[in-house]
């Protein structure tokens, strides 16, 4: 069975052109949506995910009309694909149920994890040469140089309790014991 999703991204654009696609390629059932491709909530969309079954087929309009990135898109196919429900794109021609259809996803499959490798790949260059121009990552040290010895000191004296200690310098208990030398 086919099963339709149409979505356009605001309250003046109209879901006619989509919708007459879908039924003339024989959807069974269309589920729409009015909001932006960019929300994570799709009322529309999460029906039409739910209400697929194992041999049906999701059927869109256009690829951008489903997945908010390719990131998204990709796992969303992919999710359909292991639930054994086929993805018809009418626009680009893709169609999961044949095998020209799984080459075109896997492309794109393929394509985004290059992305994301390559993303991965410059941010490691980008540390290095922090570091390298002596610059460190990370949240910078609470406390320093004279701070930490007169936090070593305020806890050598055994007349201040933590609580006092900590209360004082606007630190907490963990923050203490993480700057102290314990004798």
């Amino acid at each position: 069975m086919l099963i339709g999703y149409a979505r356009v991204s605001t309250q003046d654009q109209t879901l006619n052109l989509q919708k007459d696609a879908l039924e003339k390629i024989g959807c069974s059932k269309i589920f729409t949506d009015t909001a932006s491709g960019i929300k994570v909530e799709r009322k529309g969309l999460e029906e039409a995910l739910n209400y697929v079954r194992e041999g049906d087929t999701l059927v869109v309009w256009r690829l951008d009309r489903l997945g908010r990135s390719l990131k998204h898109l990709i796992e969303t196919i992919t999710d359909l694909n292991n639930r054994k429900i086929g993805f018809k794109s009418t626009t680009e021609n893709i169609d999961t149920t044949t095998s020209g259809g799984k080459l075109i996803f896997h492309i794109f499959g393929a394509l985004a994890e290059f992305e994301r490798d390559i993303i991965l790949e410059r941010t490691q260059a980008g540390l290095l040469a922090a570091r390298a121009r002596g610059r460190k990552g990370g949240r910078p040290k609470l406390l320093t140089g004279k701070k930490v010895a007169m936090v070593q000191e305020l806890y050598d004296n055994k007349t201040n309790s933590i609580s006092e200690i900590c209360k004082s310098l606007n630190i907490s208990r963990p923050t203490l014991y993480r700057y102290i030398k314990l004798k």
